[in-house]
This record gives C-alpha cells, structure tokens and sequence, in this order.
C-alpha cells in the first residue's frame, strides 16, 4: 500500500516533494499554450526532438558530474523510461490535431483514474477510502472544468486516452526505477532518449528544421527548459520520496493552472461550472492528501509537550 511506502518517508520529506510536484504541474498547465505555439511552426515529431534534445543539453551541461558516473542500470533505465515518454508525447501531439484542447485536457486528465486502478490490478495494492474519494471528487471536476457537450470518441479522442494510460504506466513505472538509481541522472538520460526517438522519426518521416521565428524559438525554449528539463527531471526526483497515486492526483490540477494561463495570456474565461469544477479538483486532492485521522494540529502539540518534558 502506499502508506507502507510513507511510514519510511518523513513528513515534511514527502510535503516537500508534493509541493514540488505542485509546481512541475502548474509547468506542465503552460504546456498547451506553448505547444500550439510550436505546431504552428513544426511537425509533430520535429517538435519532439526539438523539445527533449534541447532540454537534454541543458540538463547534462547542468549536471556533467553525475553523467560521468553513469553505469549501464541507470542508462537502461533512461531508455526505458525515454522511450514511454516518446510515445505519449507523439500520441497526444497527433491526438490534439483531431480533437479540441478541452477534450484533450479532460481525457489525458484520466491518467489520475488509471493510476490507482493499475496499481490495484498488477500489484494487488487497494488504495485508501479518502483516495478513492478524492479521485472520484477530482475527475468530476476535471469533467466540469474541461468536458463540452460535444464530446465524442473520434480517433483523436482515443490516443489522448491512449496518452493518458501510458502516462500512469510512467508515473508507476518511475516510481519502481527512481528507487534503484540516481534519479536526476535517470531523468536527463529519459530526456536524452525521448529527444533521441523524436529526430529518427523526424528524420524518417518529416522535414526536420531549427526555430527560425522569435515565436518558435520562444516555444521551443520554453518547453524544453521550463516543461521538459524542469518538469520531468523534477518529477523523477520529487517520487523518490511521494507515491505514485499523489503523483496523480496532484497531476489533475494540471486542468485548473492550464486554465490561468489561458486567462492571463489569451484572456480566456471560464463558464460558471468551469469554476465550480477547479473547486472540486481542489477539495479532492486535499482529500486525499490530508489523513483526518492524524490531526496536524494534535500531532504538533503532542511533539511540543514531549519536546519541553524532555
């Protein structure tokens, strides 16, 4: 169980990593925005390589001395997990052209659902009641949040949701390796490989190109450092010390900083059941993060008391 998992992990250890998981997905809420930016100047496969090659660079610059050290477990690893990461980002890259970003923020929102559902059928791992509330809570809101009244299962429908199952496979995935290797060295070398698998396709089936626009190169750099580098090497080091299900959860979040940004750059507004569903989100993940059995407040004074009487 995932409690298991914690009583290992001091609390603030694991607060700090949710909150860093926090803000890779407010990261990840900007990459919609960028990423239509990209696609009005590149193909989907160039745009791939571009974004992981570039964020591949920097991170190893970054961190040369681990790189250095790197053994064969590790390198496997990265390969691994690059590869996952190629797929989903080519299915939901092909899938956003045949559907509508609402659609697609809603059915790639699923993985928060796949999460616990995959655990609990290949690992026999029962999620608790409040997480099971919460994700119940959170995709009603994502529903409110993001879900038309059009909504139809079209082909572009299908990869998202086909991205959204690969995705919890990588979010279960990188809490199993992250565990046996260094995990930054594991999130560069992931990067490496998807950027890798971005320019053979791109090679092989398109017309790879640089940036030549200030809007492109402004696209690309900020997927690559900001969505790319930040986000996914910041995700492989924050589950070293969260699970994978409050990876999810705190991922259905995604919907809502997408929606900021949408309003603070595009002017963007919300439906009044828009709001209501960024609410929902909010509460279920608090829900599920908070143990009500373990009051914060009475767990503090009690360490207080014993503290003055030692």
């Amino acid at each position: 169980m995932d409690q298991n998992k914690l009583s290992g992990i001091g609390s603030n250890t694991r607060l700090k990593a949710d909150f860093m998981m926090l803000v890779v997905t407010m990261i990840w809420g900007s990459s919609y925005l960028f990423m239509k930016m990209g696609l009005d100047s590149f193909q989907g496969f160039n745009l791939i390589a571009l974004r992981f090659g570039i964020a591949f660079i920097l991170a190893g610059a970054l961190f040369y001395k681990r790189l250095i050290h790197i053994n064969t477990k590790t390198c496997f690893y990265g390969f691994l997990l690059g590869s996952i990461l190629f797929f989903i980002m080519s299915v939901i890259t092909i899938g956003l052209k045949f559907t509508s970003i609402s659609n697609a923020g809603f059915l790639f929102s699923l993985s928060v659902v796949f999460v616990p559902l995959l655990l609990a059928i290949f690992f026999r791992k029962r999620p608790e009641k409040r997480v099971v509330f919460g994700v119940v809570v959170s995709i009603t809101g994502i529903a409110l949040l993001t879900l038309n009244n059009e909504l139809t299962i079209n082909s572009g429908d299908f990869l998202i949701i086909l991205g959204a199952l690969f995705y919890a496979i990588f979010i279960i995935v990188t809490d199993r390796l992250t565990k046996n290797v260094d995990s930054i060295t594991l999130g560069i070398l992931q990067l490496g490989f998807a950027g890798a698998w971005g320019l053979l396709f791109s090679l092989f089936f398109e017309k790879p190109h640089l940036p030549n626009t200030t809007e492109s190169w402004f696209a690309i750099l900020a997927l690559s450092i900001l969505c790319s580098a930040i986000g996914f090497i910041g995700q492989a080091y924050a589950q070293k010390y969260t699970t994978p299900t409050h990876t999810g959860l705190i991922f259905s979040l995604e919907p809502v900083f997408a929606a900021l940004i949408a309003f603070i750059f595009v002017a963007e507004t919300l439906p009044f059941k828009g709001y209501v569903g960024a609410m929902l989100i909010l509460i279920g993940v608090l829900t599920a993060e908070i143990n009500f059995k373990k009051p914060i407040i009475r767990k503090r004074f009690n360490q207080a008391v014993k503290g003055s009487e030692a």
